[in-house]
């Protein structure tokens, strides 16, 4: 099956990841188009998977972007557009991979006559998104796709809510290769080491730094544990967001906690970080359509604390596989972490656990085969109309 995938990102999240590993089986007969240049398309390249930046213009619509600047924005769009449907007429179907991938490639659909396949890594909901765009988005999803792709049965019921069509959606999780997790970062006595935190419990965070991601509940959660409790912050800020930095490094002064965090920016050496850590925390405050952290640390065989929303409630059975607290609540979270520390071997059973599961359940082949089996299906069906 010859694919062209869109996204609109040149840096590297949750959805790009997905995309590559996604892309892996096809890169005999794909095409990933991006927006924008950067450690994407590297990445990419890496792995031996055809890409081609289509353009350097960047799209001026944001999130909470309103009706005239996502008008304003299609003039712009134009030649992308143009450019995508010229290529698509020499692949079988159009697969947008991001919100803006999905504007482009519906109209590329209807220039080009190809179907279009939209893989939807976001909740759309007004914590996430303005009315506008969430309009935009089931509206030509609706119109355009053919099968809509969902991360979670959380995307996929925040999709619906919004208008979108209920027999166009699949569930799908984020696939992972387990034995890459297995395999690295079994030297995590001397990561501590080169930390400086042997001795120390470990509570790791792994995300960009942004507001809804809540680092800052991490850091009001650790000024409440005691004192040999201490925290790595692993990612930095994207899209803008370095106010927000400067926020959590005043507020580790003013909790008296700079002996206690320590901010490593983006690293790729992130599975080694996570074995070193004795936990691993997610502490978003608006809902999460997933969460690669949490199936990551699972199988790293770490213990997981996350917030309990979105589709993060599909990933932890609490108490079983994980914990679960409620988002912004950082007196619960710090009970949790000091009840993980005060009970290592209910601990170490419930990340084992989870390993297990997360190997069974998020196991990259059968997602694949999963994903394989709805476009052979879905191309059938388009070649019978």
């Amino acid at each position: 099956m010859k694919i062209l995938f869109l996204d609109q990102s040149g840096k590297l999240g949750g959805a790009e990841l997905s995309l590559t590993d996604l892309a892996k089986p096809y890169r005999n007969h794909c095409l990933v188009g991006l927006f924008a240049d950067g450690t994407f398309r590297e990445l990419l390249e890496h792995q031996q998977i055809p890409v081609q930046v289509l353009t350097t213009e960047a799209i001026r619509v944001k999130k909470d972007s309103g009706v005239l600047q996502s008008l304003g924005s299609m003039s712009s769009m134009l030649p992308l557009i143009l450019k995508v449907s010229q290529l698509a007429r020499d692949y079988q179907l159009i697969y947008a991979n991001t919100q803006k991938a999905l504007v482009v490639g519906a109209f590329a659909s209807l220039f080009s006559h190809r179907p279009l396949v939209y893989h939807l890594h976001d909740i759309l909901s007004p914590d996430h998104f303005s009315l506008t765009n969430r309009r935009i988005a089931v509206t030509l999803a609706n119109h355009f796709a053919s099968l809509v792709i969902t991360n979670s049965q959380a995307a996929q019921a925040a999709f619906m809510a919004a208008g979108g069509r209920s027999e166009l959606t699949q569930v799908v999780y984020n696939g992972f290769e387990p034995k890459q997790y297995q395999t690295q970062g079994n030297d995590s006595d001397q990561v501590r080491q080169q930390l400086g935190l042997d001795g120390q419990f470990i509570v790791g965070h792994f995300s960009r730094l942004s507001p809804w991601k809540g680092q800052h509940i991490l850091l009001a959660a650790l000024a409440q544990c005691p004192p040999e409790v201490s925290a790595i912050l692993v990612g930095d800020a994207l899209f803008g967001e370095q106010k927000y930095v400067q926020h959590l490094y005043q507020q580790v002064a003013e909790l008296g906690l700079k002996e206690r965090v320590q901010f490593l920016g983006f690293r790729s050496d992130i599975i080694p970080l996570m074995k070193a850590c004795d936990l691993i925390t997610h502490t978003s405050t608006a809902p999460e359509p997933f969460g690669r952290v949490i199936v990551e640390a699972m199988l790293c065989e770490r213990p997981i604390v996350a917030a309990a929303a979105g589709g993060v409630i599909e990933l932890i059975e609490t108490e079983k596989t994980g914990w679960l607290f409620s988002p912004s609540d950082s007196q619960q979270l710090a009970q949790i972490i000091t009840t993980c520390r005060n009970q290592p071997k209910q601990a170490a059973i419930m990340a084992q656990q989870a390993q297990i599961q997360a190997s069974q359940r998020f196991n990259l082949n059968t997602i694949n085969q999963q994903i394989a089996q709805l476009l052979d299906r879905f191309i059938f069906t388009q070649s019978l109309n």
